[in-house]
């Protein structure tokens, strides 16, 4: 209890300073305020076509990519390039939206790539059932970050969703130990260290502005949901969470 409570704190400590930094040095952008957010910041775009550039993006024919402002970037050009855009529902709660550029006129595709765009021209899987049934395997993860190491540890806002995501997809059979993880960020996002927990999602792939670095870190996944780092309070207010304790954790 104590050891975990250290670790939170040490954690809490690193976004508050990111979200800081962020913004002393100008590089947020909007919306604000960015603490409590996935921030947006100069150069997302650029990070974006840093990712592009990677092998496994030029590989993928299926992407998850995160609901966030920064990563509307990454969305905006899975459409472009033709790809299949699976997106979360804000806190997963009604599921995954899937974003064909096929259905979509070409002119709607920057709209598409916002979460209202995305209610508006994608499909909603809302249960376990429609993902398995209609959801192909995913080619590549894309997650939003408020921080990064060079071990390619990630803090998202400290709610865990893009974890649970990450389960679902896993438990589901449409994501595993092989697909690539990715992320974009500022430079300013990258910290000396994140101390892991046993839930989190690592990265494979690191995109800034600048540059992309990687790291091996596929043996360190969790194998579906960590339950005791669920709470009470998401069992609730997650349909797709309890479906998935009651489908593959009912003893």
């Amino acid at each position: 209890m104590g050891e975990h409570a250290d670790i939170d704190g040490l954690r809490a400590i690193i976004r508050e300073r990111v979200w800081r930094l962020l913004v002393e040095k100008g590089e947020a952008l909007p919306p604000f305020p960015v603490k409590g957010r996935i921030p947006n910041f100069r150069g997302a775009k650029e990070a974006a076509e840093k990712l592009a550039e990677t092998a496994e993006w030029r590989r993928a024919r299926t992407l998850k990519v995160n609901p966030d402002s920064p990563q509307r970037h990454v969305r905006f050009r899975a459409l472009m390039e033709g790809k299949l855009l699976v997106m979360p529902t804000p806190r997963i709660r009604r599921g995954f939206l899937v974003l064909d550029p096929r259905l979509i006129p070409r002119d709607k595709y920057r709209e598409a790539s916002t979460i209202r765009g995305a209610f508006r021209y994608g499909r909603l899987l809302p249960t376990l059932a429609k993902i398995e049934e209609e959801l192909p395997e995913i080619d590549l993860i894309v997650e939003g970050s408020v921080a990064v190491d060079h071990e390619c540890n990630r803090l998202g806002k400290g709610e865990g969703y893009g974890d649970l995501e990450y389960a679902m997809l896993y438990l589901t059979g449409k994501a595993g130990e092989k697909t690539p993880v990715a992320t974009t960020v500022s430079e300013l996002q990258i910290v000396e260290r994140i101390p892991p927990k046993p839930n989190d999602l690592p990265l494979d792939i690191v995109a800034t502005p600048r540059r992309v670095f990687r790291c091996s870190t596929s043996h360190r996944r969790p194998k579906g949901l960590v339950l005791e780092a669920l709470t009470p309070d998401k069992v609730r207010e997650i349909p797709l969470l309890r479906e998935a304790l009651n489908k593959y954790y009912r003893r």
